[in-house]
Order: structure tokens, then sequence, then C-alpha cells
């Protein structure tokens, strides 16, 4: 009888460690494939912007301010004829060069240091002035999101809400306002101040703003440099005090969670 149970636990502590070789192997196969294939996404976009850098005649690095997604993709849109890059700023200073011994062509490595924050690259044919032109008109409102900073006071008055059904009146109570049902009709009961100029918007703030449909972030495009393919010219086209500007929002949103 024992050399029996002796031989069966031989037997389960054998499965067992055939198992734990099996799933180690597994999942070391596993990282290895997810691995190699985020060195492959890499190494394809590095030579895509390298292939772009041969094609086209200008590359621009642009900030965004109060980035949207849909917005960018509307400028997308509107430029087909030219290739947009957003993100992955550390492959692309690779791909351009981060040095003067390690650029891709002459003066490239100057564009580098513009690669952080929310910025992209831009390809294109286009002269610089119609860039300019296109991007510094290219100005839409959103709603802003928390750690944005308030461009105006707002101050909702006392009296019914009637855009809103009865069943949100203790959602709107949850956000701070002073509301009630009179008569099944959400009211405010008194005055209130939802923000002040400056005021860094909270999580509330920005949802109480949004559901009375005020909007205050504005999307905007920078333009901050441009390298010219056939010449090898870099020119810096940002004053000092605007890329502070942008950076300053962009640090905002991201303290607030607000991307």
């Amino acid at each position: 009888m024992f050399i029996k149970m002796a031989n069966a636990e031989h037997t389960l502590l054998s499965c067992m460690h055939q198992t734990c070789l099996f799933v180690f192997f597994t999942s070391s196969v596993s990282l290895t494939k997810t691995a190699k294939k985020g060195l492959e996404t890499k190494q394809n976009l590095i030579e895509e912007l390298r292939k772009c850098v041969d094609i086209y005649k200008h590359l621009f690095i642009f900030s965004v301010a109060n980035m949207r997604n849909n917005k960018l993709k509307d400028i997308r849109t509107a430029w087909k004829h030219s290739r947009f890059f957003f993100g992955k700023n550390k492959v692309m200073m690779i791909a351009i060069g981060k040095g003067s011994t390690s650029e891709y062509k002459d003066n490239l490595h100057k564009v580098s240091r513009f690669l952080r924050g929310e910025v992209g690259v831009l390809f294109t044919n286009k002269t610089k002035e119609e860039v300019q032109e296109y991007f510094s008109q290219f100005k839409e409102m959103d709603f802003a999101r928390a750690g944005n900073k308030a461009g105006m006071a707002i101050t909702l008055d006392e009296g019914p809400l009637e855009q809103f059904p009865h069943s949100m009146e203790p959602q709107l109570r949850q956000l701070g306002l002073p509301t009630a049902l009179k008569k099944g009709v959400v009211t405010l009961l008194k005055d209130h101040d939802v923000c002040k100029e400056g005021d860094t918007l909270t999580p509330e703030q920005a949802r109480i703003l949004k559901l009375f449909g005020i909007e205050m972030a504005e999307f905007r495009v920078q333009i901050k440099c441009m390298w010219n393919s056939e010449t090898s010219d870099f020119e810096k086209l940002a004053e000092e005090e605007e890329e502070e500007a942008m950076q300053d929002n962009d640090t905002e949103e991201e303290e607030g969670g607000g991307k």
C-alpha cells in the first residue's frame, strides 16, 4: 500500500514538474515574441521616417495644445498629400539622429531637441508659408479637462435647469451643485460659482462645464521648427514665450490625467 502511494506521489510530482516547465517555456516564448514584435515595430518606424526624409522637401516639428485625437485626425485628412508622425519621440530621435555624428542627414540633429512633450513630425512638399498659414488658422474649441486652466469665470444663475431630466438631479448634487427637485423640475437653489479665471479645474468642475455645454479648451497647433531637405538648412520658427506657453498647457493636462 505504501509503495503504491509513493509511486502515485512520484507520478503527481513528475506531472507538476512537467506542467511548470511547459508554462515557463510557453511564457518565455510569448515574452520573446512580444519583445521581437516591439523591436520590429520600432525598426519599421525608423525606416519609414528616414524614407520620408528622402522623399519630402520639408520636415516640420509641431506641438499641440489641448490634444484631441479627433482634431488631429481632421488635420491628417486635410493634409493627405503629406505625412504625420505623432508620439514615440525617442524612436523618432534615433531615426533622424540625436547628435551631429549620428544624424541621418546634415543638420537633422538640430531637430531632435524639439522632440519632447506633445509634439509631432510633419513631412510635406508645401512651403513654410503655406504650412504656417494653415496651422495658425486651425484653432478649435473643445471641453476643458481636469487639470486645464479655466479661461474665464463661470457662475450659474439660480433657477430651473429644464435641460436636465429629473433623474439627473442626484448626479448634479453629487458634483457640488446646490440642486433640488421642485415640481419635478431640476432647480438650482442659489447662484453657484463653478470656477474663476485661472483656476486649475477639478474633475467635478470639468464635468459641470461639459454638462452645461461650456467649452474652454482651445485645440491649436504651433510650428516649432523646419528642416529643408534640399539645402539641409534648419530654422527655428517658434518664439521662446510661445513654446513655454504650449508646454505649460501640456503639463497641466498631463498632471490632471486629461489625455
